[in-house]
């Protein structure tokens, strides 16, 4: 997004705002506007390219109990857009048009900069997006491919064990002179029966937002435990004590995403609330402020800690492309009853499907607005399981306070933390309870059951906290 288009967002956004925070009395004659959505900047990590999934047979997706028929919506304070005078209508209009927009490319965006400015650790697949430089990862290899990849010229790292996943990943480093691409392409010609792939490197799908401060109150501990894997979490009024384990190069390193994705799982404030608040919450940090943080080696080193710590549900708000051992290790996962759940990400309806979202038995979740409107960004698909709310909300910053925030990373943590309060310890048919009983709770959105855009509908949209009920400001655009 160029400067251009960066000021007519913000002079929209200024607009509207302003409008907004008049008291009722002098909003447009007693009718007062939505709230907008913020965009913001700044996330750790990147994300991966497009390689050939395989080696690995589908599983079935969580059966769901059969949907209720559709009530209507409870009607909300909305104004008509009749009601409103055209240049205000245009103006929100084409704010919340230019917030899904700048989302949209904040993920290309974030990779060419990741590219750009370590290009000395970072390389590109076949599709143009970020790898891990030099690197070739082989998943759970037999001494067979270990063999082959040895005579042909790379050289066998040390052995990774997934315990609790019963995989294994080893890094293969490429002969000299040799780009990753065609080090993947070599090795499968060589060897068609072993997992090659890229290590992707993948990132949260949500705008990181600007720092105001609000009101908070601490919450005590509920019993519930709840996985996390994202960025570092920091200490905040409405957090409990967290466990936390770094997984990438620089150990733990609190983030932006990470704080606010936190709260909206476990949180617990005067005027907000997370989805099970003050469960016990485990995060795997998987950025650690390295530019190769969020790889999928990483991640499943992540995931299988939280498979031997016997976390039922795990929320995972990163996206990227498919890859084999990140496939691999969600597989594990649900084959032994947990709850993954996605975000599906915002690169825009049209996108190819996001991983680990678009995976079977992953709980792929979608965000909508304070109108109960999918965002223009979020992707679609028939892997979309639920809607929650994704925009027109705050969350805990990681400086103090609360954040206004958009993002597909942002609902996925209020569907996890409900599906927590239901799902104690991993079992795949209570897992798949749980999941029914969601759905039954799911008001139907779009075409009339099950769809591509909401899922099997909205749930936890009682979980939205108006920025203004915890006085947290807008959120800084893209690049700022």
């Amino acid at each position: 997004m160029g400067p251009c288009h960066r000021w007519i967002v913000r002079s929209l956004s200024v607009v509207a705002l302003s409008v907004m925070a008049l008291p009722a009395s002098a909003q447009l004659g007693g009718v007062g506007l939505p709230s907008m959505p913020g965009v913001g900047g700044g996330l750790p990590g990147g994300v991966g390219g497009g390689s050939p999934m395989g080696g690995l047979p589908d599983l079935p997706r969580t059966p769901m109990a059969p949907r209720a028929p559709r009530a209507p919506a409870p009607s909300l304070p909305l104004p008509a857009a009749s009601a409103l005078p055209s240049t205000v209508r245009g103006l929100v209009g084409q704010t919340e048009v230019l917030a899904g927009e700048a989302l949209t490319a904040l993920r290309g965006q974030q990779v060419q900069a990741l590219i750009r400015d370590h290009a000395d650790l970072i390389d590109v697949d076949d599709q143009g997006q970020a790898v891990v430089r030099g690197e070739v990862l082989i998943l759970s290899p037999s001494p067979k491919s270990l063999a082959i990849a040895r005579k042909a010229g790379f050289r066998v790292g040390s052995e990774t064990r997934l315990e609790g996943l019963d995989l294994s990943t080893v890094t293969l480093g490429l002969p000299t002179g040799v780009s990753v691409r065609e080090g993947v392409r070599r090795l499968k010609a060589l060897d068609p029966e072993g997992q090659y792939d890229f290590n992707h490197i993948y990132l949260g799908a949500g705008a990181a937002p600007a720092v105001a401060r609000g009101p908070a109150a601490r919450g005590g501990g509920a019993g519930v435990r709840i996985g996390l894997v994202d960025g570092g979490v920091a200490a905040h009024p409405s957090l409990g004590p967290v466990e936390q384990r770094g997984f990438a190069p620089g150990g733990l390193k609190v983030s932006a995403h990470g704080t606010a994705v936190a709260s909206l799982m476990v949180g617990r404030g005067r005027g907000f609330r997370g989805a099970a608040p003050g469960a016990r919450l485990l995060v795997a940090d998987v950025y650690g402020g390295s530019p190769t943080g969020g790889s999928a080696a990483i991640i499943a080193q992540a995931l299988a800690w939280m498979a031997r710590s016997k976390v039922a549900v795990i929320n995972v708000s990163l996206v990227g492309p498919p890859n084999r051992t990140l496939e691999a290790a969600v597989a594990a996962l649900v084959a032994r009853g947990h709850l993954v759940v996605a975000a599906v990400g915002n690169d825009g309806p049209a996108a190819p499907p996001l991983y680990p979202a678009a995976y079977p038995g992953v709980v792929s979740v979608t965000g909508v607005d304070a109108r109960r409107r999918v965002l223009p960004e979020a992707g679609r698909g028939g892997h979309v399981d639920f809607a929650a709310p994704g925009a027109d909300m705050a969350a805990a910053s990681s400086q103090g306070g609360y954040v206004a925030l958009r993002g597909t990373s942002f609902a996925a943590p209020l569907v996890a933390g409900r599906l927590a309060l239901e799902l104690a310890s991993p079992d795949r048919a209570a897992a798949a309870n749980a999941m029914a009983d969601l759905a039954r709770q799911a008001t139907d959105l779009g075409s009339r059951g099950p769809d591509p855009t909401y899922g099997r509908g909205l749930v936890a949209f009682d979980l939205r906290t108006s920025p203004t009920a915890v006085g947290a400001g807008r959120a800084l655009l893209a690049g700022e």
